[in-house]
């Protein structure tokens, strides 16, 4: 995927893109995590989807920023869309924060989006992410900050790992990211009803954020809106990736023809 970068509001916004001239899928990452999280679902969609991931705020390749509010995001969202020179509506797929983000902006733009994806977050947040403190700071070896974080979440940070002067740290400030899931708490139902589009709700088996019950209800409230659960925790596009792009091309080939354009080229 080739890295591109765009500036809003004093921010450095880093994304990939697979290329192509496909359909469009915009993806949006989880806390911790970036745009290269996709990589692999980019490459079990070509060539009849063209794949751009943000980075987005305080993640991954993009600026740090003073404050992670839901306006923010959703305005980082409506200035990538302006970047991408988006004429016509796309799929949004988002995982936890991505998924807040995409529901939201889909409930505010519902001309702007043909489809939603949801993978593995409910719509009433109030996780307490305050045990990634641990993870600040410097460390001396690679080997040293993966024993850190420890081998629960290792498989979903290694990307964010960066050599630095001293060692090793990870890409984003965990300060950063206690105030952005702060800030995302709260009830986002009304969001949810108030989008149309078809609509995809992914949930991992093993997933600690969400359950089953959660989720399942998720898509029994609201119209045009399917259910699946795949093994796997909270990254199911990582922890089950040939099943979740199978999930995904069978989601995607039931969108209505002409509901959709072959992306426009950045």
């Amino acid at each position: 995927m080739q890295r591109n970068a765009f500036r809003h509001n004093g921010l450095t916004l880093s994304w990939l893109d697979s290329g192509g001239g496909g359909r469009l899928l915009i993806a949006l990452h989880a806390h911790w995590m970036e745009a290269l999280t996709f990589a692999r679902l980019a490459s079990g969609l070509a060539p009849d989807w063209r794949v751009v991931a943000l980075d987005q705020r305080g993640h991954g390749h993009s600026s740090r920023a003073l404050s992670y509010t839901r306006e923010d995001y959703l305005s980082d969202l409506e200035a990538f869309f302006g970047e991408l020179g988006v004429s016509s509506p796309v799929v949004l797929l988002g995982n936890s924060l991505g998924g807040i983000n995409a529901v939201q902006f889909a409930s505010r733009h519902p001309e702007r989006v043909a489809a939603i994806i949801i993978e593995d977050i409910g719509l009433e947040c109030s996780t307490d992410l305050g045990f990634v403190r641990a993870w600040a700071g410097i460390f001396p070896t690679r080997e040293a900050l993966a024993e850190r974080v420890g081998p629960r979440f290792k498989p979903y940070l290694e990307s964010s790992f960066r050599a630095v002067l001293g060692g090793w740290s990870l890409a984003f400030d965990p300060e950063d990211m206690i105030r952005s899931e702060n800030a995302m708490h709260g009830n986002y139902w009304n969001d949810w009803l108030a989008t149309k589009c078809p609509a995809l709700v992914i949930r991992g088996r093993d997933s600690r954020v969400t359950t089953r019950k959660q989720l399942e209800e998720m898509a029994h409230r609201r119209l045009n809106s399917v259910f699946i659960e795949l093994e796997g925790g909270h990254i199911v596009h990582q922890d089950s990736p040939e099943a979740f792009v199978a999930e995904l091309r069978s989601f995607l080939q039931s969108l209505q023809p002409g509901t959709m354009n072959s992306s426009e080229q950045h």
